[in-house]
């Protein structure tokens, strides 16, 4: 007999989610993605001064500001046709890798982890054995026994104090668990090592950015960081040999422990390789910049149909017209008013009108975005495969590295139809991961070779027409494509719309009924305790959600929420 199963809320990411399941004979036949809040920052756009834009927009998310900032500016820019100074572009490039950075160390140790690792059994492991373990994978130097050892005491302190703290949350001693105790101690130890590691990403985005989150920095046109090789108060060489010298510390951590922790979770998980393939439409979208003009790109982009790397279709430049011309939106089962058929950005609306959650007619506040009339999926996994169809050595080399890892500690081959699967994804983040770490020294090279030259501009003034003009600007950001679409008449915004990556990823069913890619990827799984839905999770955490980009919530009584009091 069919059972139904409600979480609410999805915890372990950032925003709101609910994901409703129908398991029938312990595997889920049916599924519902609901967004249960509403982003009304595009109805706060409406009017205001094009500029601003990228400022407002960052407070879509509490995590995911600088993405952002950098696609708004992109969207004005490409409205306006301006060119943008190698030098910004270069800084913009070092924020968003390094930003990138620290979203994909999170997402695989704090946010995903304990789906696969179970922590108190690591109670149970020997630290020498642990250790052992560690250093025959890696040359880490904090991989040895003392180091084992400190955590395992540590984690017993926990226990025995009958508060788990971070590790509160939990399905510990789950059947679907499979680490041993040694290699869940040596997860944990980098799960706590990460949590210095990832603040030296966050470090080099505050450097460039004045702050994070939400950067001061960038504006319509460039960024407003003057350079100068003898001021402590602007871009100094001073700061640029700390980014580096930060950039050295995420690279070892990066090959050394991340990729391998990666590798050894698929080895140790092989069957994920066949679980929450869903929609295999993939779209992805080409970046870091190499010119004013954004007609050359580190990484490559396009779409890629039902999974197929012979019918890749490129995406090139800003502006492209394959990305123009086949974005559109439904709001057929999303709470808000509609009844227009699928609108595209330019013409989007966001009206709310909520109805409660019916699961045959509106469920969600997210939109249901669709590239040609069809759902795609987001994310790195799509970044990984389009640049396989693009024939991007750079970053497919870093694949070979991960799969062959995985043969050498499981014993088992993964196939390049494995990674569409929910270890598939987690599997292509740690690809770019190692591709990124490569791309923010590069950037550091050129914006020190530009410097050198004696090159310090970094800003070229906006200059808007009285009529109307119309852009949209994407960057490829952690979690996948991103996109915000600006039409300005008079020098004012008359209507602005982003598309987001968990807007692809978590959309309810479209126009057609299509399930969206959260919804597709759980059809199939099994689930060895309905009453403890560990693989819903598992699946769901490989996207990396964050709702707080797909809605927000307003409060129309303007009720006080919370009051803090600066000291």
């Amino acid at each position: 007999m069919a059972k139904h199963i409600t979480i609410d809320p999805i915890t372990r990411i950032e925003g709101h989610l609910r994901i409703d399941c129908e398991v029938d004979a312990g595997k889920v036949t049916d599924a519902w993605a609901s967004g249960t809040m509403w982003r009304g920052v595009e109805q706060i756009l409406l009017g205001r001064d094009p500029r601003d834009a990228w400022a407002i927009t960052q407070r879509f998310c509490g995590v995911c500001t600088t993405v952002h900032a950098i696609a708004s500016v992109r969207a004005v820019e490409n409205a306006l046709q301006l060119a943008v100074p190698k030098n910004a572009q270069y800084i913009r490039n070092l924020m968003i890798a390094a930003h990138a950075i620290h979203d994909e160390i999170v997402h695989f140790y704090h946010l995903s982890a304990l789906d696969w690792v179970d922590v108190t059994s690591a109670l149970k492991a020997d630290p020498k054995a642990t250790a052992d373990l560690a250093e025959s994978l890696s040359p880490w130097p904090m991989n040895g026994v003392r180091v084992q050892e400190a955590t395992k005491e540590r984690l017993s302190g926990l226990v025995a104090s009958g508060q788990l703290g971070i590790f509160a949350n939990g399905y510990w001693g789950h059947p679907a668990m499979k680490l041993p105790p040694e290699v869940n101690l040596l997860a944990v130890t980098h799960y706590l090592q990460a949590l210095d590691v990832q603040r030296k990403a966050n470090k080099i985005v505050a450097i460039l950015g004045s702050k994070t989150p939400h950067i001061q920095n960038v504006a319509v046109g460039g960024v407003s960081n003057p350079i100068a090789t003898n001021s402590q108060s602007v871009l100094s060489l001073e700061r640029l040999l700390a980014i580096k010298e930060h950039i050295d510390e995420l690279k070892a951590f990066i090959s050394q422990v991340y990729v391998v922790d990666v590798a050894a979770v698929a080895a140790f998980y092989p069957e994920w390789t066949q679980i929450g393939k869903g929609v295999t439409n993939y779209l992805a979208a080409p970046d870091f910049p190499l010119d004013e003009k954004g007609t050359k790109f580190v990484t490559s982009g396009g779409y890629i149909p039902g999974g197929d790397l012979a019918a890749f279709k490129p995406i090139t430049t800003f502006g492209d017209p394959l990305l123009h011309d086949n974005v559109a939106e439904s709001v057929k089962h999303s709470w808000y008013q509609g009844g227009k058929g699928p609108l595209h950005p330019y013409k989007g609306e966001t009206v709310a009108e909520y109805t409660d959650f019916q699961p045959q007619a509106k469920y969600s506040f997210v939109k249901s975005p669709t590239f040609a009339g069809q759902p795609a999926q987001v994310g790195p996994l799509a970044r990984v495969l389009v640049a396989a169809a693009a024939n991007d050595t750079a970053i497919t080399k870093h694949l070979t590295t991960v799969l062959g890892l995985v043969e050498a500690v499981g014993k088992i081959k993964v196939p390049l139809e494995g990674l569409h699967s929910t270890i598939g994804r987690h599997a292509a983040r740690a690809v770019m991961c190692a591709r990124n770490i490569e791309i923010l020294e590069d950037q550091w090279n050129l914006l020190m070779a530009s410097i050198a030259s004696g090159d310090v501009h970094t800003f070229e003034k906006p200059v808007f027409p009285s009529g109307e003009v119309a852009g949209f600007g994407f960057h490829e950001a952690p979690r996948g494509m991103l996109s915000h679409w600006v039409v300005i008449a008079g020098g004012v915004i008359k209507n602005y719309q982003a598309v987001v990556p968990t807007t692809w990823n978590a959309a309810p069913r479209n126009e057609s009924d299509q399930l969206g890619p959260y919804e597709a990827s759980l059809l199939g799984t099994p689930l060895a305790d309905p009453e403890r839905p560990l693989e819903v999770l598992r699946t769901i955490h490989s996207f990396d959600p964050c709702l707080a980009c797909a809605v927000h919530l307003v409060d129309p009584s303007r009720r006080d929420i919370v009051s803090v009091r600066a000291l």
